[in-house]
């Protein structure tokens, strides 16, 4: 799995003011927790950019003054105003302890209802999962080869090994709709077949 190096140091003054004067050097206040202890730290903003913006589940190994701490993105908080990254919060991970992680989805395969000329429409981009450390994935795969024409698939469709999946079960993930051509073309075999009958009927 992808692994982003962030250099870091310690946070040795708290509070608005300091926060302040770490921002105005470019640097971000953050925390880790979930280990032994809870660290505050900051680092660059640069250095939490490749981290920060992008839809990918990356771990982050952030190395504070001899030590390194293995963690996952758990929340950031940006400036209301100047849209700027201002806190970051990592999780850091235990061999034997499970973490709740948010997972991106990549669908696989060609839906059999795209193929019968249906609109493939993805209701979720990602998952909520509680897992161990050693069994996270970069992203969950779902095949979508046997899904037809006004099919779904749920989150209780969806199987992986060893993890738990906290979403509720009955939400759609992804599912095939009739396009406007289909429901058009539908119509007209529909008005076609009704029109012997009801000349029938007249007789």
């Amino acid at each position: 799995m992808k692994t982003i190096t962030i250099e870091g140091q310690l946070r040795t003054e708290t509070g608005k003011q300091a926060a302040r004067q770490y921002r105005s050097q470019e640097l971000v206040p953050g925390v880790i927790y979930g280990g032994a202890q809870e660290v505050n730290f900051v680092a660059s903003a640069k250095a939490l950019k490749p981290l920060v913006y992008t839809g990918e589940f990356q771990l982050a190994q952030v190395d504070i003054e001899g030590k390194s701490y293995k963690c996952i993105l758990k929340d950031l908080q940006f400036d209301k105003v100047s849209d700027a990254l201002i806190h970051v919060d990592l999780m850091e991970l235990v061999e034997d302890k499970k973490v709740v992680a948010t997972l991106p989805i990549k669908f696989t395969g060609v839906s059999a209802g795209v193929k019968a000329g249906g609109k493939l429409v993805t209701k979720m981009k990602s998952l909520k999962v509680k897992a161990l450390p050693k069994d996270l994935l970069e992203q969950i795969e779902v095949d979508i080869t046997n899904l037809e024409l006004n099919g779904n698939i749920r989150v209780e469709d969806v199987k992986v090994a060893n993890f738990e999946i906290l979403n509720s079960p009955r939400i759609p993930v992804a599912s095939v709709v009739m396009t406007r051509i289909l429901k058009q073309e539908e119509a007209t075999t529909t008005t076609t077949a009704a029109a012997p009958a009801a000349e029938a009927k007249k007789k």
